[in-house]
């Protein structure tokens, strides 16, 4: 046996990803300093999508104007199906 100490101390009380696996379990590898998540799920330097990234608005699918009109267009479905319930 080797008489080595190990300090695995601060390894084990550091914070844990945040990121889900494919197996929809949590991450057990350390986040980054500073960051919520660990170097394979985007808290490398250098990992992620650029600053002011045109292609993440290809489609504008997700502005703030198109979510607010899903969400009217939602409640209106809503309210016309109460309606027709109503008129059962």
């Amino acid at each position: 046996m080797s008489d080595h100490i190990r300090t695995t101390g601060a390894m084990r009380a550091s914070p844990r990803c945040g990121a889900k696996t494919r197996s929809g379990g949590a991450c057990r590898a350390p986040a980054v300093r500073g960051k919520t998540r660990c170097r394979m799920h985007g808290g490398a330097k250098g990992s992620g999508a650029p600053r002011a990234n045109r292609n993440a608005r290809k489609h504008g699918w997700f502005t703030r104007d198109a979510i607010a009109e899903r969400t009217e267009i939602r409640a209106l479905l809503n309210e016309t199906r109460k309606m027709l319930e109503g008129m059962k």
